[in-house]
């Protein structure tokens, strides 16, 4: 049975991973320190003989004891609300929990898969994004400490690659959606559903001209899991082209839950993305990869899903304490 480290596995996308590589016959370690994960999410692995799980920070060093064939590093802070308030631990996880988990993977003859994002573009310059475009970051601003925490993350996965050969994929996530999200992140297709949910107005920053491209979780694990069983090193884009603006989001949903709450405007965060849509062509090409699940069945989805919260779950506001170090 081949054995494969997942980092940040009681995440949203962590979780699903476990949960599809559990399905490949693999012998799954989860690993994760629950500053942001949450048990809930794999606590139905636990009876198995082929799950293990271990309550570690990556960006202290990490030892697996035998042999391991890959490990996939999603360990981090992924909403802005989280890395806002743990800026130091989003940094760490993705400059000393990166260099920590390459150090494993040398060792072990692992291949490692790291986990990008489009947020390596920035508020981009170009439309839409092809893995040849370097970005538009501010590195000093509040959302620097992912978007740079990522970039570097890049770089020194290829610096690995390239001096000690140790073999690495390198995935460029953009706007993922799916069960195990948490209403409170902070992040559009949560917030917009738990504010339906409760009765709230839907709150939209900016004029809602800012364009986001959402991708259902099942496509994004199957084109992760194709990245990770190419022979391709260089970084590839895995998103939904399909792009939207947040206003028209926001009527969707609206649409969807059946509600009559209105939209209300906020001002726009510093740095955020005026436009984002990825451009697949490569993953398409090297992959045969492109997304299936289209946004209003992978809207229905996820509301089955929230609405099935319990009124607890529904109401909470915050995650948990963070305690920045």
């Amino acid at each position: 049975m081949k054995k494969v480290l997942i980092t940040g596995a009681a995440g949203f996308l962590g979780s699903h991973l476990c949960d599809r590589f559990i399905k490949e016959g693999y012998y799954v370690i989860a690993m994760d320190n629950l500053i942001t994960g949450d048990l809930k999410n794999i606590e139905h692995l636990f009876p198995l003989e082929q799950f293990e799980f271990q309550h570690h920070d990556v960006s202290k060093f990490v030892h697996i004891p035998g042999k391991l064939d890959y490990i996939l590093h999603f360990a981090s802070p992924a909403s802005p609300i989280d890395y806002l308030k743990i800026p130091i631990e989003t940094l760490k996880v993705g400059s000393l929990g990166t260099l920590n988990l390459l150090g494993l993977a040398k060792e072990k003859k692992a291949r490692i898969l790291v986990a990008s994002t489009s947020e390596v573009y920035g508020d981009p310059l170009v439309h839409p994004q092809s893995e040849d475009y370097y970005g538009n970051v501010s590195p000093i601003g509040p959302r620097g400490v992912y978007d740079e925490a990522k970039r570097f993350m890049e770089s020194i996965t290829m610096a690995y690659h390239r001096f000690h050969g140790v073999d690495t994929r390198i995935v460029r996530i953009f706007n993922t959606y799916g069960s195990r999200m948490r209403l409170n992140d902070g992040r559009v297709v949560p917030a917009f559903m738990g504010q339906a949910l409760r009765g709230e107005d839907l709150t939209v920053f900016g004029d809602g001209s800012q364009t986001r491209s959402f991708c259902y979780i099942d496509d994004q694990v199957e084109g992760i899991y194709r990245l990770l069983m190419s022979d391709y090193t260089d970084p590839i884009n895995i998103g939904n082209p399909h792009e939207t603006t947040i206003k028209e989001f926001a009527e969707e949903i609206i649409k969807l839950t059946g509600t009559d709450q209105k939209i209300i405007y906020k001002p726009l965060p510093q740095d955020d993305p005026m436009q984002r849509e990825p451009d697949i062509t490569r993953a398409k090409e090297i992959l045969g990869w492109e997304p299936k699940v289209n946004r209003a069945e992978g809207l229905k989805k996820v509301y089955e899903y929230f609405k099935s919260l319990s009124p607890e779950e529904l109401q909470k506001k915050e995650h948990r304490e963070f305690s920045a170090k």
